[in-house]
């Protein structure tokens, strides 16, 4: 059985873990850099890109996670998760400044694309990889600008590029643990190799 991680420090770690957990996957609540070396994958949840940032930063966690990244294993990343995966973000601000990227992914992201929370917005997605018809829901939600080469799209909305993949890293501008739909979650456990 996998074993997946869920950071958490901050943001939607429960939403998360119960749908891991409908998947019949062992789920660890990470809150310790050490917990790392036991997962399969990790997931980083929306919440508060800035406080996350913090938060990894204060509790040792940036070096963690780039080797967990670099020794394949699988990474997801959810709205402020998507943030945090990226190489920069675009105009930084004060709240960007103090974010400090992953870098796991070859992206440049916009933070709050599509406005603040009185903007959120569900609507459904045709995924490559995934299907069709897949619901999303967006708060606060980022949209990635930039895509390296060896990035590849898989979802957009208006244009604008809500989901993509590097090898084993997997971000979404929108909150697929907020749904019953599952297939964006069985997607990235594929991505997680088994130890």
């Amino acid at each position: 059985m996998k074993t997946i991680g869920v950071l958490a420090l901050q943001g939607a770690v429960n939403e998360h873990m119960v749908q891991l957990k409908r998947l019949h996957i062992n789920v660890v609540n990470v809150k310790k850099p050490k917990q790392l070396e036991q997962l399969d994958g990790l997931i980083i949840p929306g919440g508060e890109s800035t406080a996350i940032s913090r938060l990894l930063i204060e509790n040792h966690f940036i070096e963690p996670i780039k080797k967990l990244a670099i020794d394949g294993k699988g990474v997801l990343g959810t709205c402020a998760g998507l943030v945090l995966c990226a190489k920069k973000t675009t105009k930084p601000n004060n709240a960007d400044k103090q974010t400090v990227p992953l870098d796991l992914i070859d992206i440049i992201v916009e933070r709050n694309a599509f406005g603040r929370q009185k903007e959120s917005f569900e609507t459904k997605l045709d995924i490559i990889h995934i299907g069709q018809s897949v619901p999303a829901l967006f708060i606060r939600a980022p949209s990635i600008t930039y895509t390296g080469a060896n990035v590849e799209v898989l979802a957009k909305v208006d244009n604008c590029i809500v989901m993509a993949q590097q090898q084993n890293i997997l971000v979404t501008a929108f909150h697929p643990e907020l749904t019953n739909d599952l297939r964006v979650m069985r997607y990235f456990l594929d991505l997680c190799p088994s130890n």
